[in-house]
């Protein structure tokens, strides 16, 4: 199967079971080139095992996938080459220090001077002034952001992030979804699976809401709230979001050191 010229990936059909349990039973969906894609759905709902498919570490038992126009079931080679893949926990050496993390992936892929590639991610990613530092002394949104940068080393073109803000408190989130926005600011293709409404809000092109194994939903998020009845209008004084109170009292704290 070979994704359109349009697409970075497209699922048609795809199916998973574990003995009786039914994960995935047809899902169908496609993410544009230089899109974040929102895969949108509470514990269970398969996400994980729809981003193992499409990053060839688990065979589905029926349907066909692409990405970046390989087949991922017979271009399984080809595929790896074109992704990076960030799991729910970050793989970062602690011993390490991020710049040390950074320039020992680069070696591994035998690119050409790993420590500029280094440099240039830790200045990216706002971790230069903690480069020289041990990851155990970083605090849970610079992992996650050093697990995202040691993602892309090499360029790869599709990016997937399997709830990449899972257990991070809201200052370490608000870092990540920039960073993601980083990313699609580059063009790069980024699927993200997420339990998390405002997130795919913040984050998303499109949102498909994965349910019980089936996308039951897929649009932009105009589109989504157009299923639900026109909302009655009221004039009432708006109030700040949550967020917007959480950045007030925090401050401005970029640039001014992490914790």
């Amino acid at each position: 199967m070979t994704t359109p010229a349009g697409a970075a990936i497209r699922v048609r059909g795809l199916e998973k079971s574990y003995g009786k349990l039914d994960v995935l039973r047809g899902v169908d969906f496609d993410v544009a080139r230089g899109s974040v894609f929102a895969l949108l759905g509470s514990n269970g709902a398969g996400k994980t095992t729809t981003v193992r498919i499409l990053a060839t570490l688990l065979k589905a038992d029926a349907g066909t996938a692409g990405v970046n126009g390989f087949d991922v079931a017979t271009q399984a080679a080809d595929v790896r080459a074109s992704i990076s893949l960030t799991g729910q926990f970050a793989a970062v050496d602690e011993i390490l220090s991020g710049r040390e993390n950074l320039v020992l992936v680069a070696r591994l892929r035998h690119l050409t001077n790993p420590g500029a590639i280094a440099d240039e991610l830790l200045e990216r990613f706002s971790l230069s002034d903690a480069a020289t530092r041990r990851v155990s002394t970083y605090s849970g949104g610079m992992r996650r952001r050093l697990d995202i940068a040691m993602s892309l080393i090499g360029n790869s073109p599709v990016v997937f992030l399997d709830e990449p803000t899972a257990g991070l408190d809201p200052e370490a989130r608000i870092e990540v979804w920039q960073t993601v926005k980083q990313l699609a600011g580059s063009g790069t293709t980024v699927l993200l699976t997420t339990q998390y409404l405002d997130e795919a809000e913040q984050l998303a092109d499109r949102i498909a809401i994965l349910h019980q194994g089936r996308i039951i939903a897929n649009g932009t998020l105009a589109e989504l709230k157009r299923l639900l009845p026109p909302a009655k209008v009221e004039y009432v004084e708006k109030q700040p979001t949550l967020e917007e109170v959480f950045l007030a009292v925090i401050g401005d704290t970029k640039g001014a050191g992490e914790r």
